[in-house]
């Protein structure tokens, strides 16, 4: 798995001509991070093509039971992100 370093250092590599430096790259990771974080903030969902998409889905509250000590509970709805990854994602892992 690519660290964020590696990540800015391969992004910086695609596109030489549009970031000349590390520092470039990782300001527009960072800012790409946002817009992700903000859109998902905001309940809209963000579609990246030819990645994927990231959704907001609500999940019901449900039983449990607490690991340490067996009792049941009750574990409370709340939103989570999902991710459902594009076709050509899938296609390009399958070759």
């Amino acid at each position: 798995m690519l660290t964020k370093a590696e990540f800015v250092a391969a992004f910086k590599d695609a596109l030489p001509e549009v970031f000349e430096t590390k520092v470039s790259a990782e300001k527009a990771y960072d800012a790409f991070c946002q817009v992700l974080a903000d859109g998902i903030a905001k309940n809209e969902g963000v579609r990246l093509p030819n990645v994927g998409a990231l959704t907001v889905a609500e999940r019901a509250e449900r039983q449990g039971r607490n690991p340490q000590t067996g009792q049941p509970m009750t574990i409370p709805a709340r939103k989570v992100v999902k991710f459902s990854p594009a076709k050509s994602l899938v296609d390009g892992v399958n070759r």
